[in-house]
């Protein structure tokens, strides 16, 4: 009777044994932010944000990779041109300027010591509308269609993987301790709309191998896609079966694309093909416009945004989704047009976003990034 009566008592403590075990191997989510203009801001901004960063939790900064000559969001910017300031280099190395990429070797070390890694953004589909050395060789459209362009864009990603941090003594494929992740362009195709995109799917996979043949498959860094405009562009077929891609973006500002049951069906898309997602660019509008659509629009009442920022942040939780604010800014925000962003300095919203931040970070995530982040 004694051995018949334990072996039950001894199965239900096995179960919730497994139970705990599968609870502690359940990975946390995180969140994090983006400032493409990273490289030009100063010492005294760069350790303003990083602080603040620091103290809401967010793990990952995205930053890009392009000139910028004037003040941006209200920060003051040590100008710096763009790594091919005038024509392609493909591969010159004597053509390249590379004083964004020193810059960014100094703003990598000071992000680690506060947690932080960055994600790097290799090019932007902004610099390429606004008519950059590819944009007037090319234009919008041969860019992603043409084989010699791609060819060459090529070689600026080689370019920059292989750069050699100038502390460091290794090229920038090598600091998985430094950087999260790599990715081509920032929303690639947009400009020519969502049946370009899906009839050029393979462009952002060739351009992941270039970098992942690069990286190898053991690097600790993330090769991802860099998003598009909206939640239904972001995940297409092409990008699910690409073997180089590790991560999928999603970039959403709509109310609709923000809820938990507009995500959900990417989530399981992403589980099945075995890649990760990252829901890279959202944020709430200053403006009372509809849809979170700025940049017009009245002021809205503090309280409705800071509950606008908790809100869609916990909906994206809820999705299992990690994420990454756009943006904060070490300064006060000016409030000037598209007005997603969040500014260190007297800003209402900072303490939402911090709240909600620091909730990611203790919410369950659909997928497992954790060796991806500092601890």
């Amino acid at each position: 009777m004694f051995a018949s009566a334990s072996k039950p008592v001894f199965t239900l403590c096995a179960f919730f044994l497994l139970l705990s075990v599968q609870v502690v191997q359940a990975a946390n989510s995180f969140a994090g932010s983006s400032l493409y203009y990273a490289a030009g801001i100063s010492e005294d901004d760069r350790t303003t944000l990083l602080k603040g960063m620091q103290s809401a939790g967010l793990k990952v900064l995205r930053v890009w990779i392009g000139g910028q000559s004037t003040s941006q969001k209200g920060t003051k910017i040590n100008p710096f041109h763009d790594l091919e300031p005038n024509t392609p280099c493909n591969g010159d190395t004597s053509c390249y300027d590379d004083t964004v990429l020193k810059r960014l070797d100094d703003f990598m070390v000071a992000a680690n010591s506060y947690g932080v890694k960055l994600l790097i953004t290799m090019h932007s589909y902004n610099a390429l509308g606004s008519h950059d050395a590819y944009g007037k060789w090319y234009g919008i459209g041969d860019f992603y269609s043409d084989s010699e362009a791609q060819s060459i864009f090529d070689a600026r990603l080689k370019h920059i993987l292989n750069h050699v941090h100038t502390s460091l003594n290794k090229p920038w494929k090598e600091l998985s301790d430094y950087i999260f992740g790599f990715e081509a362009e920032n929303e690639a195709m947009i400009g020519d709309g969502q049946a370009f995109i899906q009839k050029h799917q393979q462009w952002q996979c060739d351009r992941a191998r270039t970098i992942k043949g690069q990286l190898g498959d053991n690097s600790g860094i993330l090769v991802m896609t860099g998003g598009e405009s909206w939640l239904s562009e972001s995940v297409q077929p092409g990008f699910l079966s690409c073997d180089a891609l590790d991560v999928i973006s999603i970039h959403a500002y709509g109310t609709g694309d923000l809820t938990t049951s507009a995500l959900e069906p990417y989530v399981s898309k992403a589980q099945a093909a075995g890649k990760k997602l990252i829901l890279e660019e959202w944020g709430a509008c200053y403006f009372d416009t509809s849809n979170n659509n700025c940049p017009t629009g009245h002021a809205l009442d503090s309280n409705t945004r800071k509950n606008n920022i908790k809100k869609w942040a916990a909906q994206i939780d809820a999705a299992g989704l990690p994420w990454l604010y756009w943006q904060v800014l070490p300064n006060a925000d000016p409030h000037s047009g598209y007005d997603y962003e969040i500014g260190l300095v007297n800003d209402p919203s900072w303490s939402a976003l911090q709240q909600a931040a620091k909730a990611a970070s203790q919410a369950t995530a659909a997928f497992d990034f954790s060796a991806y982040l500092l601890h």
